[in-house]
């Protein structure tokens, strides 16, 4: 019966893939056709607020979920209708449901494969996320220079509750929503999404991933007794 579903989830997941690029929707998710669309959006989102936001985290939660290209564009077009702080909110729990949804896909298709071919060799990864794996994911999630899907779908793999995968995410995420949901204010002046994150932003992204890691270390080091090296 389990592999019946798994089956039925694979099949679904490649048919839904397979008409995203069949029907080439990629071409909805283009800068250009976002910024020449911005006016008519904005018209839609005043006249249907609530359909509006309910279709776009309708459509951002599956483009997350299936690991598709564009959250990125969603999110600056989220910045553009809604403003910062809703957008920013709304952001926010479409992608940690879409990037929650895909962890659990990733999960029930092939963690109980990974789990038993590779259990030698996962041991100390497993036990190192049940303590860690919660600060292991929050610095992945503030360094954006770490691909959203990749982050979603490798998770899944190891024995981390769904429920902290998702919480973490939500936080561990905030910030870089909040960057490219106020960029998409601005969404006029965009030329390219990618110029959005300097490798300054990145450096201070990863500063601020990294701190609690490294602060627990060394509260760990003078818990035991031990200073760190001079």
């Amino acid at each position: 019966m389990k592999n019946r579903g798994k089956i039925a989830l694979t099949v679904g997941v490649l048919i839904l893939v397979a008409l995203f690029f069949a029907l080439d929707l990629k071409q909805y998710l283009t800068l250009s056709y976002i910024k020449d669309q911005q006016d008519l959006f904005s018209q839609y989102y005043r006249n249907n607020p609530v359909t509006t936001i309910v279709a776009y985290m309708l459509i951002y939660v599956v483009m997350a979920a299936l690991s598709l290209p564009g959250a990125a564009l969603l999110t600056l077009l989220g910045g553009a209708l809604f403003g910062v702080f809703a957008g920013t909110l709304i952001v926010s729990f479409a992608s940690s449901l879409g990037a929650t949804l895909a962890f659990l896909g990733a999960r029930f298709l092939l963690q109980e494969w990974v789990q038993k071919n590779f259990a030698k060799h996962l041991v100390k990864i497993n036990k190192g996320f049940e303590k860690e794996g919660a600060l292991y994911l929050f610095t992945l999630r503030l360094i954006p220079a770490f691909p959203f899907f990749v982050v979603n779908l490798v998770m899944g793999l190891t024995r981390m509750k769904a429920f902290t995968f998702y919480w973490v995410s939500q936080v561990g995420m905030l910030a870089g929503t909040a960057v490219y949901v106020n960029a998409g204010t601005q969404l006029s002046q965009i030329e390219s999404p990618k110029g959005l994150i300097s490798p300054s932003l990145l450096a201070s992204f990863a500063a601020l991933g990294l701190f609690p890691i490294v602060t627990k270390k060394i509260v760990a080091h003078f818990k035991k007794g031990k200073l760190p090296n001079a």
